[in-house]
């Protein structure tokens, strides 16, 4: 995992109980900075996470909050940079595939409004209320912005047809963000390929071992994989923006 000095600076980090978003957390606090982690408030597992964090030394912030809700995903950014006193990354991570499965493109019929609803809350309009509510504090400190997206929004496959427009969409932001909030806040993504991580534990076996049979470096991205990437982009990267960098261990070459 990539190391740097991160002390007195500080990030968000949505969709932080588990996977992902959990290792982000740990790469980046474990490297000095102060870090709001983001959970749902009916999540069990973040508080957990977040005791087991500051018993460790590190500085947590809990920041409660659904990102799929307008005005809560505001109120929770303007609470987390408040408590942190100042924003220097944001990293927008939450995510859901609004299935336990993968459904079946030809599948129209499961693509219902609710369903779009829920995708597109959560992995698209979450990322846009949470980067609107953080530029002031982001341009103050001239931070930078990663948001998680997907291969399926590269290669328009993936758990859904929804599930691939929305990460598609979100690369898009990507590059529009990038522009828009230049000089000040560079905005990047990463593009995580098969994660072993618990979004997928309900997935069929033989579409894991597919997957990682099609893949050259004949494994699995891990949690930390995605949170290397997050953190170069966050950390580093002085001249990188607009970019989607993908982490699939050559799954889509």
């Amino acid at each position: 995992m990539i190391r740097a000095d991160l002390t007195g600076k500080t990030a968000l980090v949505t969709g932080a109980a588990s996977g992902i978003g959990l290792a982000t957390v740990e790469a980046l606090a474990r490297s000095g900075a102060a870090v709001a982690l983001n959970h749902l408030a009916d999540d069990p597992r973040g508080r957990k996470e977040i005791e087991r964090l500051r018993s460790e030394g590190l500085q947590i912030l809990d920041a409660s909050g659904d990102v799929s809700r307008p005005g809560e995903a505001e109120r929770m950014v303007a609470d987390a940079i408040g408590g942190l006193g100042r924003l220097d990354f944001l990293v927008n991570n939450a995510g859901t595939p609004a299935s336990p499965v993968p459904i079946p493109f030809e599948d129209l019929d499961a693509l219902d409004e609710s369903f779009w609803s829920r995708i597109l809350g959560t992995n698209l309009l979450g990322p846009f209320r949470c980067s609107h509510a953080a530029v002031p504090a982001l341009k103050a400190g001239r931070g930078a912005i990663c948001n998680t997206a997907s291969i399926a929004g590269v290669m328009g496959t993936g758990s859904s047809i929804a599930y691939a427009a929305s990460k598609a969409g979100l690369i898009n932001l990507t590059r529009a963000l990038a522009r828009t909030l230049a000089p000040e806040v560079r905005v990047n993504a990463v593009a995580p390929g098969h994660v072993d991580s618990p979004w997928n534990k309900d997935w069929p076996p033989e579409r894991k071992r597919a997957s990682i049979e099609r893949t050259p470096l004949k494994r699995a991205c891990r949690p930390e994989d995605i949170a290397e990437a997050i953190f170069f982009l966050c950390a580093g990267g002085a001249m990188i923006t607009g970019q989607t960098l993908i982490v699939d261990g050559g799954l889509t070459l």
